[in-house]
């Protein structure tokens, strides 16, 4: 284990001892349960009757070609809109109820117009953590991100790839035990996904369950351990990794890991 990632979990072994262990067998928030989801968007559906069920432990990749409906199905698993008909759990909850164990990064990062550690402070200081509290968990935060050297510089400025990493950092600082990405690599360098892939792995390592969309399908190969294959707003198959990728068990997916056209 990394030294990011031997760091985290002791931090939050320290503040929750409750917490599961790494890909522990309970969490206050999982399995997510997604029954018979749908939604609408003027008169057209984008999500198709989707079910499946996501327990702690995997690192699960939402995959399709565009328009799929992957970055939609992200932010209706977190709350941020309702689907049409059907249900989404976190534990027996709603994703209102939940939310205080969920975090967020997109795929175009919405940073405040203040330095790097204070978009961080924000973040904890919106989640009711003490002021005195707050500095020494940014501080963290910053290091494990790479960003230590950068904290009193205006975020806005920093490079595509350091703003990801502040964005998915901001989300980590809060202590989420499941953390969505959408994307979080899209047109970034090789240098600048590989930074980010790092960050993610140590993050998912220390036991943080992660939920992430990529169109890239080498990194879904490096970092999930599941897949969640969407096409049209349908969930065509829910997979482990390896068998998805050296066997897909439908006639789309085989022809999206061949990076073929396909209606």
């Amino acid at each position: 284990m990394s030294r990011t990632a031997t760091i985290i979990k002791e931090r939050d072994a320290a503040v929750n001892q409750d917490a599961p262990a790494q890909y522990g067998l309970s969490s206050p928030v999982l399995p997510l349960i997604a029954s018979d989801v749908g939604y609408l968007a003027n008169g057209q559906r984008l999500i198709d009757r989707v079910s499946f069920t996501l327990r702690p432990g995997p690192c699960t990749m939402i995959l399709g070609p565009n328009g799929a409906g992957k970055s939609l199905l992200l932010r209706l698993c977190h709350g941020l809109i309702e689907p049409s008909h059907g249900s989404i759990t976190w534990r027996g909850q709603s994703p209102a109820r939940a939310h205080r164990w969920l975090a967020m990064a997109f795929q175009k990062p919405v940073l405040l117009r203040r330095s790097a550690a204070a978009n961080l402070d924000y973040a904890l200081a919106v989640k009711g953590v003490p002021r005195r509290s707050r500095r020494p968990r940014v501080a963290e935060a910053l290091e494990h991100a790479g960003l230590a050297h950068l904290a009193n510089r205006p975020a806005r400025v920093l490079s595509s790839g350091e703003q990801q990493r502040l964005a998915i950092a901001r989300a980590w600082v809060t202590q989420p035990k499941v953390l969505l990405l959408d994307e979080p690599t899209a047109n970034l360098d090789p240098i600048a996904t590989h930074a980010i892939e790092m960050l993610i792995q140590a993050i998912h390592s220390a036991g943080t369950c992660i939920i992430m969309s990529t169109h890239d399908l080498a990194q879904a190969r490096r970092l999930s351990d599941e897949v969640l294959f969407l096409h049209k707003g349908r969930l065509l198959e829910h997979t482990p990794a390896e068998e998805f990728f050296e066997c897909p068990r439908t006639e789309q997916a085989a022809a999206f890991i061949a990076g073929e056209l396909f209606y």
